[in-house]
Order: C-alpha cells, then sequence, then structure tokens
C-alpha cells in the first residue's frame, strides 16, 4: 500500500472513530435517560431488575465504544500497531457480543413476554386512582395504544378499588373513545351503567408486539448499519496495522 493510501485510511479510520464515539455517547445517554426518568412510559417498568441490568449494559457499553474510539483515534494518527491491533480485537469482541446478545433476546422473548406481563399485573393490583408516576404511565400506554390490561381487560379484575367497590368501575384510560359522545376523564376510575365495561377488548402486549412487528424493520436496519460500520472499522484498522511496519512511539506526544 502506498502512502497515500496509508493516509488515506488513517484518516478515514479517524473520521469513523469520531462517529463511533458519538455513537457511544448516544447509547450511554440513552441508558442513563432510561435509568433515570420519571416521567415517561418507562417508569411503569421501575421495579424491573431486567430493566436495571439492560440500562448497566447499554451505559457500560457506550462508555467502552467512547474510550475505543479514542484508543483508535490514538492508533490511527500516531500508526500505533499495538494500539491498532487491539482496537481491532476489542470490535470484534462487541460484533460476536451484539449477536450473541441478539440471539438470546429471540431465544428469551417468552420469558421477557411473562416478566412483563408479572410487572404490569402488579402495576394494575395496585392501582388506586392517585394518579402517581406510574399510574400516569399506565394511564398514557392504555390511552396511547388504545388497549386494556396486559393479556386483556380481565387483567383488571384483580385491581382491589374494582373488587372491593359497590360500583360498577372500570379504569377510564382503558376506555373506548368510538363509544363515548360526551367528555370523558382520562385517569382514575369512571362508573359504567351496565357489568359489560365500554373498554378496549385488546391487551397492550399484542399491541406492543404489533408496534414491534411494524418497525422491525427500521430496528433490524439500525443493528445492520452498526455492524457494517463495524466491520468497516475492523478492515481500516487491520489494513492500517499490516502496513505499519515501524512503532514510532516518539510521535505520541509526552505531557
Amino acid at each position: 500500500m502506498g502512502k497515500g493510501c496509508i493516509t488515506a485510511t488513517k484518516y478515514f479510520l479517524f473520521l469513523f472513530n469520531l462517529l463511533y464515539f458519538l455513537f457511544g455517547a448516544i447509547l450511554m445517554g440513552f441508558g442513563l435517560w432510561i435509568l433515570l426518568d420519571n416521567q415517561s412510559f418507562l417508569i411503569v417498568l421501575k421495579d424491573s431488575m431486567a430493566l436495571k441490568v439492560a440500562c448497566y449494559i447499554l451505559i457500560g457499553v457506550g462508555a467502552f465504544s467512547m474510550l475505543l474510539s479514542f484508543l483508535g483515534c490514538l492508533g490511527a494518527i500516531y500508526e500505533i500497531r499495538c494500539l491498532l491491533g487491539l482496537y481491532f480485537t476489542c470490535l470484534l469482541l462487541i460484533l460476536i457480543a451484539q449477536i450473541a446478545a441478539g440471539a438470546l433476546i429471540y431465544l428469551q422473548k417468552e420469558m421477557v413476554n411473562e416478566e412483563m406481563s408479572k410487572i404490569v399485573t402488579k402495576v394494575i393490583e395496585n392501582f388506586y386512582g392517585n394518579d402517581t408516576a406510574t399510574e400516569k404511565a399506565w394511564n398514557f400506554v392504555q390511552m396511547t395504544m388504545e388497549c386494556c390490561g396486559w393479556d386483556g381487560r380481565a387483567d383488571w379484575s384483580g385491581n382491589m378499588v374494582i373488587v372491593n367497590s359497590s360500583q360498577l368501575l372500570f379504569p377510564c384510560s382503558c376506555q373506548n373513545r368510538s363509544d363515548v359522545t360526551a367528555n370523558y376523564s382520562h385517569t382514575g376510575f369512571c362508573e359504567a351503567s351496565t357489568p359489560d365495561w365500554p373498554v378496549y377488548d385488546v391487551g397492550c402486549s399484542s399491541k406492543v408486539e404489533s408496534w414491534l412487528l411494524t418497525n422491525i424493520g427500521i430496528v433490524l436496519g439500525i443493528c445492520l448499519g452498526v455492524a457494517v460500520i463495524e466491520l468497516l472499522g475492523m478492515i481500516l484498522s487491520i489494513c492500517l496495522c499490516r502496513n505499519v511496519h515501524t512503532e514510532e512511539y516518539t510521535k505520541v506526544p509526552k505531557y
């Protein structure tokens, strides 16, 4: 490889690592947002250990990606073979880990659904209509997705307020808006005129699954894009590493 090609490869690798640094920062920020957010519907899952572990993994992967991109920039600009080799190895391990994680999530999807069902069932059973952050979040989910309960409206039969009330109560956020002619409440409980609640029949689990199937192309596209970027970084780093024959550590600035 000529000197001009080496120079071009070096600066392409530097540009790639700049983008990879930004990707790591976004990933870490996303993990922190999920972990600390108290406003969105994700607060419903605040007691999920699996979600907390996923957040810590996102934060760790993001921080590691930022560190790795810094090492890649250093190895590319100063042509340090050991850093380029380390960079290639780490990218390879990350790519393998991503493939393994994707396969694990796919194979364990039933367990994920069961975990979600347990969390939402607990939220529904302890729903008192006090407009807490968790209740607001679940009201938002049911209203936006036009669903009721996790598996269906029957999930609300275990709610203590509904069970202990002498009135025919049902969650207002489940109310089927197509059957309502006047203004209605979005929170708390509403009173039904008959035992047949005017609510959505479909559960939120099927709505979430439908949303995932609708947007699976976007998710796969993002995953494929990240994998292609990582492969590009591996190719550039190994090409540069093979064509750098001497370790010029004197190029590295000393502080």
